[in-house]
């Protein structure tokens, strides 16, 4: 089931999103929905792997790097630069 809702935006708030949603390829609807679905997060925790597996789904975080061919070996490169990395 879907829901429409009107809102009115400050010219300037409605600036910001439009600009976030753009360098995310997403429309405006589609970057506040992620929005408001992020803050589902803080009141549902997933009990199982299925069901975080089903939320990383639902955010688009599985598959959202379609260029990465080895996600194993782009792990591996990301540890090491992590442990090899000079602090300051």
């Amino acid at each position: 089931m879907t829901m429409s809702i009107t809102i009115e935006l400050p010219p300037e708030l409605e600036h910001k999103l439009n600009t976030e949603a753009s360098k995310l390829n997403l429309s405006l609807s589609e970057y506040i929905l992620q929005i408001l679905l992020s803050g589902e997060m803080l009141t549902y925790t997933p009990k199982t792997g299925a069901e975080l597996v089903k939320y990383w789904q639902n955010q688009g975080v599985i598959n959202s790097c379609p260029d990465l061919t080895d996600s194993q070996a782009q792990a591996r490169y990301l540890r090491h630069q992590a442990e090899t990395r000079v602090q300051i």
